[in-house]
């Protein structure tokens, strides 16, 4: 039985409560991009989920959030994430009744619509039933130097040549507002790596909602674009967050140019402090390269919640169970994968 003081309020928000969300999320130290109103409105026009959004309020003021997606697979069952298609979420309070008053709302919300699960992208609370994930993904962050070449020398001296190698093949950096010169650079990207494409569109109103805290950049050498990198910004952090290149982007050094200068724009541009470098698996090739750039690796912990106790499904490529389904997907035609890919992308989360 809820013994949340009566004196709070639980709520679906609505759009009308747009500007006083995201004021609290601006205004908390735990929050991301991903807790943002733009992230839900991206989510919805961009992939066409919906997102029972929950608000707690205590005489009318804004005391906690929670960001949810609902995901409806045929293929990985019906989840609400939060949040989905996000590194990280989960919710946001500032007193702990309000954060257990929202996975109050969320634990019925996944019972009276028949949700398979219920997924935090934090640690899981002190709560019945919920388990924690771990062990499939690492974090790299650090902090930034208001001095370019600082953060430069930083570096280790593989990477500084890499950088130089770039500079000296003639590559250059270009905002890309609409992504229709990143879009095919990341598709490529993902294609080679077995995984099903995002679509255009979601691209597209993640700089849409986000506004300016999005910013996505190409490396070009001569006319020809052959990397690309959507970032977001927040709490004086920027966070690279979807990348491509063509294959021959590595003989180029064309993703260490990128980095490095996509921390330059930040420090000088935007007055970032720190580098989230993103969320990379255990064991992957991407993990290592932010290894080789100097970033430390922290394990990354997400909470799991089921109705019914049901365990989590395998969404891991590398599992026995799907390794051959990304060989599968990596011998389509990169036109049918382009095609079918959104699709299937969509359902994961």
């Amino acid at each position: 039985m809820s013994r949340i003081d009566p004196l709070l309020r639980v709520r679906e928000a609505a759009p009308a409560d747009r500007r006083a969300w995201d004021r609290f999320v601006e205004a908390h130290p735990e929050a991301t991009p991903f807790h943002l109103w733009g992230w839900l409105e991206a989510v919805g026009s961009g992939l066409g989920h919906r997102c029972p959004a929950l608000l707690v309020e205590r005489a009318g003021r804004v005391v906690g959030v929670l960001p949810l997606v609902a995901v409806e697979s045929r293929l990985f069952g019906r989840a609400l994430l939060a949040t989905g298609f996000a590194v990280a979420g989960g919710p946001l309070a500032v007193e702990p009744e309000a954060a257990t008053a929202l996975l109050e709302r969320a634990e019925a919300l996944a019972r009276s619509g028949r949700f398979d699960r219920l997924e935090l992208r934090s640690p899981p609370p002190d709560r019945p039933g919920w388990r924690a994930l771990s062990g499939r993904h690492l974090s790299f962050c650090r902090a930034l130097d208001p001095d370019p070449e600082v953060n430069f020398r930083k570096l280790r001296n593989k990477q500084r040549n890499m950088v130089r190698k770039g500079r000296s093949l003639g590559l250059r950096i270009e905002p890309d507002p609409g992504c229709d010169r990143f879009w095919p650079l990341y598709a490529a990207s993902v294609h080679r790596l077995g995984t099903p494409v995002l679509p255009k569109a979601w691209f597209q109103a993640l700089e849409r909602e986000l506004g300016e805290r999005c910013e996505t950049l190409v490396v070009v050498q001569g006319d020809r674009p052959v990397a690309g990198v959507m970032s977001f910004y927040f709490h004086a952090t920027v966070m690279p967050y979807y990348a491509g290149g063509l294959p021959e982007a590595r003989q180029l050094a064309a993703h260490d140019f990128m980095y490095d200068a996509l921390m330059r724009r930040a420090v000088v541009e935007r007055g970032c402090r720190s580098f989230d470098f993103g969320r990379s698996k255990v064991g992957s090739g991407h993990a290592e390269f932010k290894r080789h750039w100097g970033f430390e690796a922290s394990p990354v912990v997400y909470g799991y919640w089921s109705p019914t106790g049901r365990p989590p499904p395998d969404l891991e490529p590398r599992s026995e169970r799907n390794r051959w389904l990304v060989a599968a997907w990596q011998r389509l035609p990169r036109g049918l994968a382009d095609r079918l890919g959104p699709w299937l992308a969509r359902q994961i989360g």
